[in-house]
């Protein structure tokens, strides 16, 4: 029997990687998602260093048909999944006012649709399976909103009623839809250090008895 498979959409040094190796560490091979093709090189090197069996598929999380093209290949290289996480954020300073619609849509497209379009690349598979877990990497400000980050803050309102509308329809088909709730700044060696984090997506794929944790 080959490993599980882990896809992670929207991969970068931090939570993601965490996440990549803790998944590793429990036997998982790892696809990590990404558009800089020369970042996502230099992520899976650093995985197979530390002994991750994992491989990089380049797409834009905003960017629907790429990321199609990309879950294809997946599939024909590697398997149906076994769960996905959504990690893709764009965070910028940016006041509600001064936003202009385009760069609103521009933003929702990677906080929000990029998640949907990511999650519709496996929920067919998943439910003809009937099992699966799809993570979603949520944000405090979804629950006390900064106007500093307003774009972001209205993403990740809008992700999280994704998750719960989306993991509502999903349960009878046992599927798994959950999310982090990242309450505070990532850094290292602080209490929102990554690894410590990572430690709660592998908590809620091995549970499945909560769609969300919010850590703070």
């Amino acid at each position: 029997m080959g490993k599980k498979l882990i896809v992670i959409v929207g991969a970068g040094p931090g939570v993601s990687s965490s996440v990549s190796r803790i998944f590793g560490s429990k036997g998982f091979k790892v696809i990590l998602v990404a558009r800089n093709e020369q970042a996502l090189a230099e992520l899976v090197r650093n995985l197979e260093a530390r002994g991750v069996e994992a491989y990089g598929a380049t797409a834009n999380a905003a960017d629907p048909a790429a990321l199609q093209t990309a879950f294809e290949q997946i599939k024909r290289n590697h398997g149906i999944p076994e769960a996905l996480v959504y990690n893709a954020a764009v965070i910028k300073l940016g006041t509600a006012s001064s936003l202009t619609e385009a760069e609103l849509l521009d933003d929702l497209n990677v906080n929000v649709v990029g998640a949907l379009s990511s999650a519709l690349q496996v929920i067919p598979d998943f439910i003809e399976r009937r099992s699966g877990t799809i993570l979603f990497t949520g944000g405090g400000f979804a629950l006390t909103p900064s106007y500093e980050l307003a774009s972001l803050s209205i993403g990740k309102a809008a992700l999280r009623s994704l998750v719960y509308t989306l993991g509502e329809e999903l349960a009878p088909h046992g599927i798994h839809v959950g999310t982090i709730t990242i309450a505070g700044t990532v850094a290292v060696n602080t209490k929102f250090d990554p690894d410590r984090i990572a430690q709660a997506y592998w908590d809620m794929y091995e549970k499945q008895n909560e769609r969300e944790i919010i850590y703070q």
